[in-house]
């Protein structure tokens, strides 16, 4: 069975006696660089969790994104742990450090290509969205999930609409101003970003020095 925990995740058996197990999980997907995970993030898990009627949210750290490869991105290590430590409390969010795992640049369909069985949705913000047409194979991609979109500032529903070819779950929830790029930029000019993020992802960063 899957442990519904903070903790990576053990994938079931895929056959028993030579007959595949059917799942009936009906799986949130929620990626990113989580550069740090922050509090936008877990608001938009949990209001796909509960619009959706979500078994579970797994919110998977990029292992290396193909999109920001060249970018300053913080170690695998680093955005794991904070990952982790951002949903370990609650127990229908879990962490899956597989993509950290993976060798070379990650692509979300062959993420969702490793969830078979379940029934997934792919959860991401509107800005995120008006760009899946240059994702990975992107065709394959909606093929394989429902579309949860949480509204972004300067986003219009219209616009995300126009330039994604699937219905859209737009999440019910205010569209928040928040970036990874900004909690980063206020931790390296010595702001607090208490409250930006989980208060375990606070310590650990001000304990680590994960942002300088």
């Amino acid at each position: 069975m899957i442990r519904l925990s903070g903790c990576a995740w053990s994938r079931p058996p895929e056959s028993q006696g030579g007959l595949p197990i059917l799942s009936d999980v009906k799986r949130g997907i929620l990626g990113g660089t989580f550069d740090p995970p922050h509090i936008a993030h877990l608001i938009a898990g949990e209001t796909a969790y509960r619009q959706l009627a979500l078994d579970v949210v797994s919110f998977i750290p990029a292992g290396a994104p193909w999109q920001k490869f060249e970018s300053s991105v913080s170690s695998a290590e680093h955005r794991w742990e904070m990952t982790r430590l951002s949903v370990e409390p609650i127990p229908y969010f879990t962490a899956d450090d597989s993509e950290i795992r993976r060798d070379g640049p990650t692509f979300t369909i062959d993420t969702v290509e490793s969830f078979a069985g379940d029934d997934l949705v792919l959860i991401l913000g509107a800005d995120a969205a008006l760009g899946i047409r240059s994702w990975h194979r992107w065709r394959d991609l909606l093929e394989q999930v429902e579309l949860a979109v949480a509204p972004r500032p300067g986003v219009g529903r219209h616009e995300v609409e126009h330039a994604v070819p699937k219905t859209i779950e737009w999440l019910d929830m205010a569209p928040l101003d928040m970036s990874a790029t900004d909690v980063r930029e206020r931790a390296r000019k010595g702001l607090s970003i208490r409250f930006y993020v989980r208060e375990r992802v606070w310590q650990y960063v001000q304990e680590q020095n994960v942002y300088g």
